[in-house]
């Protein structure tokens, strides 16, 4: 069965939502590349994927939607389901757990999120000034896990049903989970009271 992003995919052919987001192509499927400073058409739009020959970018509709709209992989997904009424069913576990694995899906779900949005702030607030300044140690977790943890992140929310479940099961081995809860608690506490002394030095 479909994940959303191979539903979209098959769905959505690239100049079609190209198109509906404000792309519009000449005869030839070419137009003027948003993501550079594109004076005549470099960007050609093929039916499954772009192709920019000026910039280079280049993937399929979910990656298009991702650039135009600054998204995450599964939001850019998630958006062009609901503006081409794409359906993607419902799985469920195979062993009949199914509220036991959604409260555990759920539960990594929000972690995560809670920990990608530490490591935006973090990269912002904390990044180097200039090429000489030593790097805060913030900025470089940031650096390094943000991907990472976006990946798992999808892969928790459009993966396919055996990939969902693997992912839930490696992130609560260990206590993977509990761990980076009382973590997180700990150091939005640390920015939280940050904040309110750099509030009252004013």
């Amino acid at each position: 069965m479909a994940n959303i992003f191979e539903a979209v995919r098959e769905a959505v052919p690239v100049p079609v939502a190209a198109e509906r987001y404000g792309l519009k192509a000449n005869r030839a499927g070419m137009v003027c590349c948003p993501f550079h400073d594109d004076h005549t058409p470099s960007l050609k739009l093929n039916e499954d994927y772009f192709y920019c020959f000026g910039c280079g970018a280049g993937g399929d509709v979910v990656e298009l939607t991702r650039r135009l709209f600054d998204l995450r992989p599964y939001e850019a997904a998630s958006k062009l389901a609901v503006d081409f009424g794409v359906d993607v069913p419902a799985t469920a576990p195979p062993d009949g757990s199914l509220n036991h694995f959604r409260s555990d899906l759920l539960r990594c779900q929000q972690v995560l999120d809670e920990y990608l949005n530490l490591l935006v702030r973090w990269q912002r607030n904390y990044a180097p000034r200039s090429p000489d300044d030593e790097p805060d140690d913030r900025y470089v977790e940031a650096c390094q896990m943000l991907e990472p943890m976006d990946y798992m992140a999808s892969m928790l929310a459009a993966g396919t049903l055996e990939q969902r479940i693997r992912a839930v099961d490696r992130l609560l081995a260990d206590s993977k989970m509990d761990q980076l809860e009382e973590r997180l608690t700990r150091l939005i506490q640390e920015e939280n009271t940050s904040e309110n002394h750099f509030k009252e030095d004013f």
